[in-house]
């Protein structure tokens, strides 16, 4: 078995890709061999709307014809058993980086003619790790679940079992006194943080020890 994990967190050892992390922990716990990509060391971009994955002859098919540092990745995420996506919610969405793999996901393994999933019926299970600065009731005032779920949903040709956590009032500084933060309590946050992200971690390996149960 194989799971891969895309971090699509510019910071390589923060609350996403720590989560993340610990999913692939929970997934080399059945057995599974693991790789987690960082998007930001890439140099890729989104969907250029090409369209050789929909050739009505199929050749184009669960392959992106665009070369760049992400092809490979597709390419191995569609021979994976699991894939593990991340991402901080920016300006109330994931980041670019994301979006541009999602679309290049998303295209592949689409049809004009009704859904495909992957390439001989193969199924790979998926889960989606969102994480932001706000509480969840604040996230939930700000219409983020309708976020959450379209993004999410770019992940349903994938065709396995899926679902998506959220982890949030993330601690985002080393030294908050450094910068301007006047719209939170440190104190709460740092409480949070110590009291609910090792729960955040234990979920992400739940997550991924259950998702590979077949």
């Amino acid at each position: 078995m194989k799971a891969i994990a895309i971090n699509g967190s510019p910071r390589k050892n923060w609350s996403t890709a720590q989560l993340l992390s610990s999913a692939l922990e929970g997934a080399k716990a059945q057995g599974a061999q693991t790789e987690l990509i960082h998007l930001y060391d890439l140099n890729f971009k989104g969907c250029i709307s090409c369209f050789n994955c929909m050739k009505a002859d199929g050749s184009g098919m669960w392959h992106c014809a665009l070369k760049d540092d992400l092809q490979p990745v597709l390419d191995r995420i569609m021979q994976a058993d699991a894939l593990f996506v991340g991402s901080p919610v920016y300006c109330g969405n994931v980041t670019g980086e994301t979006r541009c793999f999602l679309e290049r996901l998303a295209f592949m393994n689409g049809s004009y003619d009704g859904p495909l999933g992957p390439k001989s019926g193969n199924q790979i299970a998926a889960a989606f790790f969102f994480t932001m600065n706000v509480r969840a009731e604040q996230a939930q005032s700000a219409g983020y679940p309708a976020m959450f779920q379209q993004n999410f949903g770019l992940l349903s040709s994938l065709n396995g079992p899926k679902e998506y956590y959220l982890c949030t009032n993330t601690w985002q500084f080393d030294d908050y006194s450094k910068y301007m933060n006047k719209i939170f309590n440190i104190d709460d946050k740092r409480a949070w943080r110590q009291e609910q992200f090792p729960k955040d971690l234990q979920s992400a390996y739940e997550i991924g020890l259950n998702l590979l149960k077949r």
